[in-house]
């Protein structure tokens, strides 16, 4: 019998432009409810200039991806878009209302900051294809992270502290979070350690009751990842970095082994050091009062008290269930309102409704974030697709429970919203690599030789079955990534 041909993988590039088109036009909408409240000048037509940017910008990573990348996940690139131009839409906004001539330019270096961020985004699929070949770099990764994390701290360099936190460096009339980016290298180099020392971190080591437990040797990656963090929170004084490092971390040596050990093991090192920041760091300790204590006239008044935090809730509670409309409230009251606390500027203009449909979209780019790294062929993919995805979940949780008083104030920016360049740059980077990932976990395989994806899926779980019957594992204790590297 003559075998049926298959079908082609459908790229969905349509679908993508056609998504894209709609996310543009809420831009459109917000930017323009924006130049038409009132304090906006009767001939304000830069929410003009602003969608046709930006549209221009996502048409050109739209045609990148038909070059390059044309099996990319449709849903990533438009979600993106929507949220950095409802961001562009409120910094105008606070633009408008702003009486210094500082404040009032925010809006165009959003803009120019999100060109340069797409650019680069076209770049690296340019330059790298084919994800894979990141992961030859192993220690290249680590090194690039501690320069990065160190940066800041350099004499001459650093900027000093700004807004209580010791994060940045200056070059000319530039200044730069090297953070941002070392998030991505820090992912790079996890990625790639534990794709490639995941057997030995499963095969060896000593099992005590219900957990397997790694050997010492084994546990120096954790270690350093705890000191890694620690050392953020201590000399750059950056308590959301602190966390977001050492988070990364745990998620991705998680998903390598899904071993409970190994999280109960980060717990335990984390409580360590939260218990250690509490006891002897005062910058810590304010932070906690200020969350505690938010409503006291005392935190409230003092110089760095709760005045953000408060000013941000009454803020939304002004906004409601539908907001005020844009350009129909207050945010320009709330401190740091253009970066720190947009999340709680929004909610007081697009309500609670608004602050919903922000959540759904983030939901949205994680879970195809998590798709893209399930459907990866290599190990590396999936460990990397995952820890990209859960960077933008941990910054945007901490940002916002931040904003509504579930954990204290970081400071981190809330990804693609918030005004910042550096954030903005690193994210876009953060976004060319999943869509990197979701292509080669899409395209259709090559070679007469090459396994499908269901039959590698079974010859993987019949080795990772193995596996941890020589290593003594049984149910739910075996680990959630498996399989050779395509």
């Amino acid at each position: 019998m003559k075998a049926k041909r298959q079908r082609p993988q459908p790229t969905r590039r349509t679908l993508e432009l056609f998504l894209l088109l709609l996310a543009l036009g809420v831009t459109a909408l917000a930017d323009f409810l924006v130049s038409s409240s009132v304090g906006a000048s009767s001939n304000d037509t830069s929410w003009i200039t602003h969608v046709v940017v930006l549209g221009l910008l996502g048409l050109g990573v739209n045609v990148s991806l038909r070059l390059w990348a044309k099996y990319a996940d449709p849903f990533i690139l438009p979600v993106v878009v929507a949220l950095n131009g409802i961001g562009l839409a409120m910094i105008h906004r606070l633009d408008l209302a702003s009486s210094t001539a500082a404040g009032s330019n925010a809006a165009t270096s959003q803009l120019l900051y999100t060109g340069l961020g797409m650019i680069c985004a076209v770049v690296v699929m340019w330059i790298i294809r084919d994800h894979r070949v990141l992961r030859r770099f192993t220690y290249v990764w680590l090194a690039a992270s501690v320069v990065l994390l160190l940066l800041p701290l350099v004499p001459g360099l650093g900027a000093g502290t700004i807004n209580g936190a010791n994060i940045w460096i200056r070059v000319g009339s530039f200044s730069l979070q090297p953070g941002e980016f070392a998030k991505i290298t820090l992912a790079l180099f996890f990625a790639s350690y534990l794709g490639s020392k995941r057997d030995l971190i499963l095969l060896a080591g000593r099992k005590i009751g219900p957990l397997q437990l790694p050997r010492a040797r084994d546990l120096g990656p954790m270690l350093v990842a705890w000191a890694v963090a620690l050392g953020v929170l201590v000399f750059q004084r950056d308590l959301g970095s602190a966390i977001m490092f050492f988070g990364l971390f745990m998620v991705m040596i998680y998903v390598a082994t899904g071993r409970v050990s190994w999280i109960v093991i980060g717990l335990g090192l984390m409580v360590v050091g939260g218990a250690a920041a509490m006891m002897f760091m005062g910058h810590v300790q304010r932070r906690v009062n200020v969350w505690l204590n938010a409503f006291d006239p005392n935190v409230y008044e003092a110089k760095g008290g709760s005045l953000q935090i408060v000013q941000g809730l009454f803020a939304m509670a002004n906004g409601g269930m539908v907001g005020t409309g844009l350009g129909g409230g207050q945010p320009y009251r709330i401190p740091v309102a253009k970066s720190d606390m947009i999340y709680a500027s929004l909610g007081e203009e697009l309500g609670l409704i608004g602050m919903l449909a922000i959540v759904c979209l983030f939901l949205i780019l994680i879970s195809r974030g998590i798709r893209a790294a399930l459907g990866a062929r290599d190990s590396f993919g999936k460990l990397l697709g995952t820890g990209l995805s859960f960077i933008l979940a941990l910054q945007f949780f901490v940002v916002t429970a931040g904003v509504l008083r579930v954990m204290p104030l970081t400071g981190l920016a809330t990804p693609f919203l918030a005004a910042g360049g550096s954030a903005l740059l690193a994210n876009w980077i953060l976004v060319s690599l999943l869509l990197l990932i979701s292509h080669n976990a899409r395209r259709p395989s090559t070679g007469g030789g090459t396994l499908s994806t269901t039959e590698q899926g079974l010859i993987d779980r019949k080795v990772e079955a193995k596996r941890a019957q020589e290593a003594g594992e049984t149910g739910p204790g075996a680990p959630l990534v498996g399989g050779e590297d395509a």
